[in-house]
């Protein structure tokens, strides 16, 4: 057992999911990663904002598929235990789980962030495989090759989270993201050890990869692709039936269904079904209290700063929107991929695939009044701050 590969981390994380109140059970994804896993070779990349259930899925697959720990415990009661298929794949592949969200102590380079990865993962190698006369000056994909090679053809499930974590970092820089891209594809692409990749991430690939290094992963997007798409937020049924739950556990309810729809509710799948924001909904029921859980950091900031400029009149269309209407747009999920947002159309494009607006039928809107709040409160500040500029430009003059 080690840290990445083969790990009981995954296990201990999603039992403690599923000991929480408003637990989900999704664990029939697993029922489509059966048939990837028997060809081998097979790449998929769930992209999701933030708060959509994509750790908490990675863990289930990590701990249901991995050697690393009998989950029997913890899947003998779910939706997948009835499958066909449960025991065939039940604890029985060699994976490697990392999770990108996790860096060195004081890490002020990629070289370190990149290292640490590197090591703990030929670590884990050596303890596993003893033969194969590993050696750290080794590259990992050499060494996963000779293993393939030696132990009879033995290969690897990959479980990769938050993939794209490190281009949001500080210190990362153009160069480095180019090596980072270049350093997955040469680990798993084209490579006789890969019997499946499942990666999950926030924007598209096209938004780091300028083409042919990632090209072998098929992308599953929120509003694009209809495969996946139950699995991460909370249908109607799902909320009903946490609700149900709420009533029967919480001695003085401050919350309605409606709270509910009128707060998260607001997405849906590429076939249109209703889809609730999950973290908000949990964290909601938990606290007996409706409110607005969305963080305000990383992309809101970004968005934020084109409102502010009203970068081709982008601040006017939340402006109606706040006011319940929807506005047409040209939304494609590429045009989010670019690094200097200059039209209205990659602006809105870029709020959707963050999860702060909705499309439907060509036109965007914003959810929830979750979020709602937040655009009111940004537009109420963009106001008060351009209204504390004019005083003190016209104090100076």
């Amino acid at each position: 057992m080690g840290i990445y590969l083969n790990s009981r981390k995954p296990s201990g994380l999603y039992k403690s999911e599923l000991a929480r109140p408003f637990f989900v059970d999704k664990t029939l994804l697993l029922e489509d990663l059966f048939p990837l896993i028997e060809e081998g070779n097979n790449f998929i990349c769930i992209t999701r904002p933030r708060r959509f259930g994509k750790t908490v899925m990675a863990n289930m697959i990590a701990s249901y598929l991995g050697k690393g720990k009998d989950s029997r415990e913890i899947f003998d009661g779910l939706n997948i235990s009835k499958s066909r298929c449960y025991e065939k794949y039940l604890n029985q592949q060699d994976l490697i789980s990392i999770s990108f969200n996790e860096v060195p102590k004081n890490c002020s380079s990629y070289q370190e962030y990149i290292g640490r990865i590197q090591k703990i993962l030929m670590d884990d190698l050596k303890r596993q495989y003893p033969d194969c006369d590993i050696d750290d000056s080794e590259a990992v994909w050499d060494v996963l090759t000779r293993i393939y090679e030696l132990e009879d053809e033995v290969r690897f499930t990959f479980v990769f989270d938050e993939w794209d974590f490190i281009f949001h970092r500080d210190f990362v820089t153009e160069k480095d993201k180019k090596d980072y891209i270049s350093f997955l594809s040469t680990l798993l692409k084209d490579k006789p050890y890969v019997s499946l990749v499942y990666m999950t991430g926030i924007l598209p690939i096209a938004k780091y990869s300028s083409g042919s290094e990632l090209n072998m992963f098929v992308e599953y997007t929120m509003s694009t692709q209809q495969k996946y798409g139950d699995f991460f937020g909370f249908t109607e049924t799902e909320v009903d039936m946490l609700y149900r739950r709420y009533l029967e556990y919480t001695n003085e309810p401050a919350i309605s269904r409606e709270d509910l729809r009128r707060w998260y509710d607001g997405y849906h799948t590429r076939t249109g079904e209703r889809m609730y924001n999950p973290r908000s909904v949990v964290v909601a029921l938990t606290n007996n209290q409706i409110g607005s859980y969305w963080t305000s950091s990383g992309p809101y900031d970004e968005i934020f700063y084109y409102i502010r400029n009203n970068v081709d009149e982008v601040r006017d269309d939340i402006a109606l929107m706040t006011a319940g209407e929807a506005v047409p747009a040209n939304v494609q999920e590429y045009a989010a991929t670019s690094t200097n947002l200059s039209t209205r159309d990659e602006i809105l494009s870029a709020m959707i695939v963050y999860g702060f607006l909705t499309c439907e039928n060509g036109r965007v809107s914003i959810p929830n009044k979750e979020l709602m709040d937040k655009f009111v409160y940004m537009l109420q500040k963009d106001s008060t701050d351009k209204k504390h500029e004019c005083k003190v430009e016209v104090l100076r003059t």
